[in-house]
């Protein structure tokens, strides 16, 4: 359920602004979609188990929070982060 190392890595180096950089939303943005990514595999197996259903929820709440600040602070950064993870907006 959780995110193996060696994925973690490549997923800051792909979305990483500078060198060095793991905290900015674009990272943080990544990290959010690949866990959400696995807990929704995870309910489709598991239906009943509403105590990582709630995690799912609050994981899209803080991402949606962290694409709203990119979306006030720079419009096109927001539009390459959402064509590139692939999301719906």
């Amino acid at each position: 359920m959780s995110i193996t190392a060696e994925r973690r890595t490549a997923l800051i180096a792909e979305y990483a602004t500078k060198a060095g950089d793991t905290g900015s939303p674009e990272v943080q943005v990544a990290l959010l979609s690949e866990r959400i990514v696995n807990l929704t595999e995870h309910l489709k197996s598991h239906a009943k188990d509403f105590h990582s259903r709630r995690g799912l929820l609050m994981l899209v709440g803080q991402r949606r929070g962290l694409l709203d600040y990119v979306k006030k602070k720079d419009q096109a950064r927001y539009q390459s982060l959402i064509e590139r993870l692939k999301l719906r907006r």
